[in-house]
C-alpha cells in the first residue's frame, strides 16, 4: 500500500532566535565569571577565559550565520528535509543528532548539502497549525529512527 508523500514548512520565529543569541551570550560570561573565580593561577584562568570566549565566540557566529542563512524548514513525510536560503532555493538537508521535537517546541539541527549548518528552536501549536501538526506526525515516524 502506498501512501502520499506530504510535508511540514515550517518559518522561524525571530524571538526564538534572539532568546537562544541573547541565552548564548549570557551563558558566554556566565562562564567566564565561574573561570576567572576558580582558585588556580593567574595564568591558568588567562588561558582558559581566552579558549572559553574564543569556542564561544565561535558558536555564537556559527548560529547567527545560520539565522541569516535560513528562511524556512521543510520536512517530508518519508524524512527528507530541505532548507530554504537567501537565494530563495530549496536546498537538501538532513537532520543531524540532538534534535528534540516536543509538543508545542523544537530543537532541529540541520546540515545542508552544500555544508551550511543550521539550528533552529520552533514552536507552534497543533490545534492551530496544520505545519505543526504535521511535523509532529513525520516526527513520529521519521525521528524515532534519528
Amino acid at each position: 500500500m502506498s501512501s502520499n508523500r506530504f510535508s511540514s514548512t515550517l518559518q522561524p520565529d525571530p524571538w526564538l532566535r534572539i532568546l537562544v543569541l541573547t541565552s548564548g551570550r549570557l551563558l558566554l560570561a556566565a562562564g567566564l565569571i565561574l573561570i576567572l573565580v576558580m582558585e588556580v593561577s593567574v595564568a591558568l584562568r588567562a588561558l582558559a577565559g581566552l579558549i572559553w570566549t574564543a569556542s564561544g565566540y565561535h558558536e555564537l557566529r556559527s548560529l547567527q550565520a545560520g539565522f541569516d542563512n535560513l528562511r524556512a524548514i521543510r520536512l517530508f513525510s518519508d524524512g527528507a528535509v530541505e532548507v530554504l536560503g537567501n537565494e530563495q532555493e530549496w536546498v537538501p538537508a538532513e537532520v543531524q543528532t540532538g534534535c528534540i521535537v516536543l509538543q508545542n517546541l523544537a530543537w532541529l539541527r540541520l546540515r545542508a548539502a552544500n555544508g551550511a549548518q543550521f539550528v533552529e528552536l520552533l514552536r507552534g501549536d497543533t490545534r492551530r497549525s496544520q505545519n505543526w501538526r504535521r511535523l509532529q506526525v513525520i516526527w513520529r515516524h521519521v525521528g524515532a529512527g534519528l
